[in-house]
C-alpha cells in the first residue's frame, strides 16, 4: 500500500497555512495552546487553548504572536478571538503552585487542562515549543508556534491579555512593585523593589532572585511565603478543581477560565533551592 503523500507547509505561506493543511488532511478542529508568564518571577502562570473556524471565518485581522503586538492591539485581537473562536479556554496557576510543583510540570498540566476544557473536542493539537502528551489526539510541537500557526497565536493572545489584566489587579494590591508596568518580569525597577521591600505573596520563591531577596536561606520555598489574610487561598493545581466562573473575561458560551488542575496528583521533582529557572537572574 502506498503511503499518503507528505504535507509540506512553507513558513512563507502565512499564519493560517499549517492549520489549512491539516484540515485538508481531515483534521477539521485544530487546537492551539500556549502560555504566558513562564519567565516572570512574580504572578501566575497562564495557559490558553483555542480552536478557530475553518476558512475565512477563522481569519482574524492583526492576529500575530502576542509578544509582537502592542497592548492596545492585543486587546483588539483578544476580543476578536473570543468572538470568533469555536472554543477557547484559559487556565491560571498561582505562584505557590509553581514553587511547589515546578515550572515545567505546572506548564504541562495547565496546557493539558486548557485543551481538555475546550467545548469542542480537538482532532489535532499544535503547541508552542514543546509537546504535551496524554491528550488522546495527535499533536505537534511547533518551534515558535505563535508565529507559525494561527490557533497558537490566538492562544498566546488569550494567555497574555488574561495575565496582564491579573497583573494590573495585583498592582492595586501591591503598589510597591510596579506589577502594572513590568508584569512580574525581571527589570531594574522590579529588582530594586525586591531589594527594598522583599518579596510579596505573589512572588515565586523558587526563583533564585526572589529567594535571595527573601533571606530564607536553605528553608523550603513556601516556608517564608507571606500570607495575605484578605485574599482567600487559591485551590491547588493538583486538586480536583472544576472550571470556575470566567475571571476578567467577557462571558462566552465557548470559553472557560479556571484554576488549572492536572489529571491526578502525581509525584513531581522537587524545586531546587538554588536551581536557576527560566526568567531568573543569579
Amino acid at each position: 500500500m502506498l503511503a499518503p503523500p507528505r504535507t509540506v507547509v512553507r513558513r512563507e505561506a502565512g499564519l493560517y497555512a499549517l492549520e489549512q493543511a491539516l484540515q485538508r488532511r481531515g483534521f477539521r478542529h485544530v487546537a492551539g495552546a500556549d502560555e504566558a508568564g513562564r519567565g516572570a518571577c512574580a504572578g501566575p502562570l497562564v495557559a490558553a487553548a483555542a480552536i478557530l473556524p475553518e476558512g475565512r471565518r477563522g481569519e482574524i485581522p492583526g492576529l500575530a504572536d502576542s509578544k509582537l503586538l502592542t497592548p492596545a492591539a492585543r486587546e483588539r485581537v483578544y476580543d476578536q478571538v473570543v468572538a470568533k473562536a469555536l472554543a477557547w479556554s484559559v487556565m491560571i496557576i498561582p505562584p505557590a503552585e509553581v514553587d511547589a510543583r515546578g515550572l515545567h510540570v505546572c506548564n504541562l498540566a495547565a496546557m493539558r487542562r486548557a485543551l481538555a476544557s475546550l467545548a469542542v473536542r480537538p482532532e489535532y493539537v499544535l503547541t508552542d515549543g514543546f509537546g504535551v502528551d496524554g491528550l488522546g489526539v495527535p499533536g505537534l510541537a511547533v518551534w515558535k508556534g505563535d508565529r507559525v500557526a494561527a490557533c497558537v497565536a490566538a492562544a498566546s493572545v488569550l494567555a497574555k491579555v488574561t495575565r496582564d489584566r491579573l497583573m494590573v489587579e495585583l498592582h492595586d494590591r501591591f503598589p510597591d512593585y510596579g506589577f502594572a508596568v513590568h508584569k512580574g518580569y525581571i527589570t531594574e525597577e522590579h529588582s530594586t523593589a525586591l531589594a527594598t521591600h522583599g518579596p510579596c505573596s505573589e512572588h515565586r520563591f523558587s526563583y533564585v532572585n526572589v529567594a535571595a531577596a527573601s533571606g530564607r536561606g536553605n528553608r523550603p520555598p513556601r516556608a517564608r511565603r507571606p500570607v495575605d489574610p484578605v485574599i482567600p487561598a487559591v485551590p491547588s493545581l493538583f486538586d480536583d478543581v472544576s472550571v470556575t466562573e470566567p475571571l476578567l473575561l467577557p462571558e462566552a458560551a465557548e470559553g472557560t477560565v479556571g484554576v488549572a488542575s492536572g489529571e491526578q496528583p502525581q509525584p513531581s521533582p522537587s524545586v531546587g533551592e538554588d536551581s536557576a529557572m527560566e526568567g531568573e537572574t543569579r
